[in-house]
C-alpha cells in the first residue's frame, strides 16, 4: 500500500510528513539528524514530559490563558500518552544535540495533532491546536526538559529503592541462618582470624541499608525543579499565575511534594543534582560489584577453591567441560556494575561542560543515568533471586579451613605474647601440625584455657576477651 503524505513547514523549510503520523515536521528532522545511536528515548522520561504538558494546560486553561476547549483536547490528550498509547509516535532518539529540543517538540507535536483530531481537524492542521503556540504554552525546552529529567529519576528510582529493600532482607535471612557457621576470615587474601559465614552477609546487608540511605539523600534535589523559568531562568513570556501554581499543579499530578528552585538561573544552567545522583548510583555498583567478587571467591572451586558457600546453579557453565557450572548472576551484576562507573564518568563529563546559562549536553546525562537506574534494578532483582535466596553454605569445609589456618594463633597474642604466637605459626605452617596441637604438646596452655580462649564467641564476637 502506497503511503500518503502531508506537507509540514518550519523555519528551515518543508518537509512531507506521512498522512497518519501523529508526530510532525521537527520530530522528523530530528529522526533524519540523530541517527547516531539505535536507542529510543525512553517512554517513562516521554510520559512525565507530557505529565508537564497536561500541569501546564489545565493551569494555563483555568485562568484563560488558554481557551477552554482547546485546554481540554490537550489535557484529553496527553492522558491517552499517560495511558501508554501512541509509543511508536516518539520516534526521535536518545541521544540528540539541542538541549532536548527534540524530545519537547516531538511531544509537543503528537499532543498536537491528538488533539487537532478531538476538535475534528485533521493532522498537521496547526491552525486548530498549534505544537509551540498551545502545548508548549508558557514552557520552554530550558524548563521543561531538566524537570521531566528529574521526575523521571524519581519515577525509576522506586522501582531499584524496592529491589534494594529485598536484596537487604534477603541478606539479612542469611546473615542470620549462617551466624552459627565459623569460618576463616582474610585480609590481602590471606589467612586472618575466624569470622562467622554469617557475619559475611551481614556486612552486605549492612552496605547496601547505606546504599539505599544515600540514594535517597541524593534524590531530595530531584524534587527541585526550574520549571517556570523557561529559557535561561528569566520567566520570560510566563504570566505570574502560572508561575505561582505551575509546580503546584505539577506536584499534584506526578503524586510527590515538589518545589521551585530558589535560584532559577542555577536550576536552568546546573547539574550537580544529578551528578550527586549518579554518584549515588555508582557507590551502589561499587558495594554490588564487590559483595559479587566475594560470593565469586566464597563459592570458588567447588573442590580446587574456597568452596565455602555453594551457589545455586543456574545453567550450564560450559560447551566444552561437563559438569561445570559458573557463578553466573554475580558476574552478570559485575559487568553492570562496570557499565554503571562508566556511565558515571560520562554524566560528569557533561555536566562539566554546559557553558553559560544552559546545559546543552542533558540528553546523554539523562540516557545515561536512566539506563543506570533500569540496570541497577535488574541486576539487583536477578540477585537476590536467582543467587542469594539460593545461597547454602558449605559448613564442613568452613570448619576445615578454620581448622588447618593459623588464623586462631591471633587470640593467643593476650595470654603468651605477639612472639611466642609468631613461632607457633611457624611452626604450623612448616610441618602443617595445628596450632591447638602445638600449644598442648608444649604444654604452653591448657585444654581448658584453649576452650576458653578459641571459643566461637570469643573470637568473632566483641567483648572482654
Amino acid at each position: 500500500m502506497k503511503k500518503e503524505y502531508r506537507t509540514e513547514s518550519d523555519y528551515i523549510g518543508e518537509l512531507a510528513v506521512e498522512k497518519n503520523a501523529l508526530y510532525g515536521i521537527q520530530s522528523l528532522r530530528a529522526k533524519n539528524n540523530f541517527n547516531v545511536l539505535d536507542r529510543p528515548m525512553s517512554f517513562t522520561f516521554v510520559k512525565n514530559v507530557t505529565l508537564i504538558k497536561k500541569a501546564a494546560a489545565i493551569v494555563n486553561g483555568s485562568y484563560g490563558f488558554l481557551d477552554k476547549n482547546k485546554a481540554e483536547a490537550i489535557v484529553a490528550s496527553c492522558d491517552e500518552i499517560l495511558s501508554n498509547k501512541h509509543r511508536k509516535e516518539f520516534i526521535v532518539g536518545a541521544l540528540q544535540g539541542g538541549a532536548g529540543t527534540s524530545a519537547n517538540m516531538n511531544v509537543n507535536e503528537v499532543i498536537a495533532n491528538l488533539a487537532i483530531e478531538r476538535l475534528n481537524g485533521e493532522k498537521g492542521d496547526y491552525s486548530v491546536i498549534h505544537p509551540n503556540d498551545h502545548v508548549n504554552m508558557e514552557q520552554s525546552t530550558n524548563d521543561v526538559i531538566p524537570t521531566a529529567g528529574k521526575l523521571t529519576v524519581l519515577t525509576l528510582c522506586r522501582e531499584l529503592l524496592a529491589a534494594l529493600a529485598s536484596l537487604k532482607v534477603a541478606l539479612e535471612d542469611k546473615a542470620a541462618e549462617f551466624y552459627g557457621i565459623l569460618k576463616i576470615g582474610r585480609t590481602q587474601l590471606q589467612d586472618a582470624v575466624p569470622m562467622r559465614l554469617g557475619q559475611s552477609f551481614g556486612a552486605f546487608a549492612s552496605a547496601i541499608g547505606r546504599d539505599v540511605e544515600r540514594i535517597g539523600r541524593a534524590l531530595a534535589e530531584m524534587r527541585v525543579i526550574n520549571l517556570g523559568g523557561t529559557a535561561i531562568g528569566t520567566a520570560i513570556n510566563v504570566k505570574k499565575q502560572y508561575f505561582d501554581h505551575i509546580t503546584e499543579k505539577l506536584s499534584e499530578l506526578f503524586g510527590e511534594k515538589l518545589e521551585r528552585a530558589g535560584n532559577l538561573f542555577d536550576g536552568t544552567q546546573n547539574l550537580d543534582c544529578l551528578v550527586a545522583v549518579s554518584g549515588a548510583l555508582k557507590a551502589l555498583a561499587v558495594n554490588l560489584s564487590k559483595m559479587c567478587n566475594d560470593l565469586r571467591l566464597m563459592a570458588s572451586g567447588p573442590r580446587a577453591g574456597l568452596g565455602e558457600i555453594i551457589l545455586p546453579a543456574r545453567q550450564n557453565g560450559s560447551s566444552i567441560m561437563p559438569g561445570k557450572v559458573n557463578p553466573v548472576i554475580p558476574e552478570v551484576v559485575n559487568q553492570v556494575a562496570f557499565m554503571v562507573i562508566g556511565h558515571d564518568v560520562t554524566i560528569a563529563l557533561a555536566a562539566e561542560a554546559g557553558q553559560l546559562e544552559l546545559n546543552a549536553f542533558e540528553p546523554v546525562i539523562f540516557f545515561q543515568i536512566f539506563e543506570s537506574i533500569r540496570a541497577l534494578t535488574g541486576a539487583v532483582n536477578t540477585l537476590t533471586e536467582n543467587c542469594i535466596v539460593g545461597i547454602r553454605a558449605n559448613a564442613g569445609r568452613c570448619a576445615e579451613w578454620v581448622d588447618r589456618s593459623v588464623g586462631t594463633v591471633t587470640a593467643l597474642n593476650p595470654y603468651i605474647g605477639y612472639k611466642k604466637a609468631a613461632e607457633i605459626a611457624k611452626e604450623s605452617l612448616q610441618t602443617g601440625e595445628s596450632v591447638k596441637s602445638i600449644v598442648l604438646r608444649q604444654g604452653i596452655l591448657s585444654e581448658e584455657q584453649l576452650k576458653k580462649i578459641l571459643d566461637p564467641a570469643s573470637l568473632t564476637e566483641p567483648g572482654d576477651n
